[in-house]
């Protein structure tokens, strides 16, 4: 009767001792560092990328925008302006990817939009709303350089 008692004393000290090495302590350096707020949190400013109206463009022209687009995004990703980008994938509506911002509110956002060259070709439509979410949203860019092979 020992022994079972024994070793079950020594599971539930064990799981004790892994439960606390787990235990996620709070970085008040970092959550300075990211601007959080007391829960985390901070504002950013979501932008839905739509369709635009120029549908005249050339396949050459579309490509040329369409590579500035991507520069652009990299860019700001280099500047920490820009922390989410991404297109959707087929669907039945005109959307055709996101963008979220690092940004207090909608006139930066604007500020940055106004530098894609595909938006101000009208090949794509920005509509910007505000949005609140994890201050560590941030730490996106720094992970995925970790994770992706190949660079674009």
């Amino acid at each position: 009767m020992k022994k079972p008692l024994f070793v079950i004393g020594l599971l539930l000290t064990s799981a004790i001792g892994f439960s606390q090495e787990t235990e996620v302590k709070y970085d008040e350096a970092l959550a300075k560092s990211l601007k959080a707020d007391e829960y985390g949190m901070k504002k950013y400013v979501f932008c839905l990328l739509k369709s635009g109206s120029n549908t005249t463009a050339s396949k050459e022209e579309s490509k040329k925008l369409f590579e500035g687009h991507m520069t652009n995004i990299n860019k700001l990703a280099k500047e920490g302006k820009l922390v989410v980008a991404g297109p959707f994938m087929k669907n039945d509506r005109n959307y055709r990817g996101i963008y979220v911002f690092n940004v207090e509110n909608i006139e930066e956002a604007k500020a940055l939009v106004a530098t894609d060259p595909a938006i101000k070709a009208n090949l794509l439509e920005a509509e910007l709303t505000p949005w609140y979410c994890t201050a560590a949203l941030q730490e996106t860019v720094k992970i995925h350089d970790k994770i992706a092979r190949t660079k674009m």
